[in-house]
């Protein structure tokens, strides 16, 4: 992972911070992941990944295939979690 576009959907209950990455490939897919990510005592930020990759040949598509997972995972918190549209990284740049 050499860079990752995050966007905040919710604070867990431990602290930690429910997070979405959102990046489009250089063919015009959009894929998001679910991270957790908590920040630790040394200023370094631990992430752990909670979905696998959600793919789709369009951005919304995609995060609401995350947004519609992170549902499912965080029931008692769907109206806590912040819905989609999130930030999108468009790739490096040529």
């Amino acid at each position: 992972m050499s860079r990752l576009n995050l966007d905040p959907l919710m604070t867990l209950p431990d602290g930690s911070h429910l997070v979405i990455s959102t990046q489009q490939s250089v063919g015009g897919e959009f894929s998001c992941v679910l991270y957790s990510a908590m920040m630790g005592h040394d200023d370094r930020i631990a992430f752990h990944v909670i979905s696998h990759e959600f793919a789709a040949s369009t951005c919304m598509s995609a995060q609401e295939s995350a947004y519609g997972y992170a549902l499912r995972c965080y029931p008692s918190a769907a109206t806590g979690i912040k819905k989609p549209p999130y930030l999108v990284w468009h790739g490096p740049r040529s």
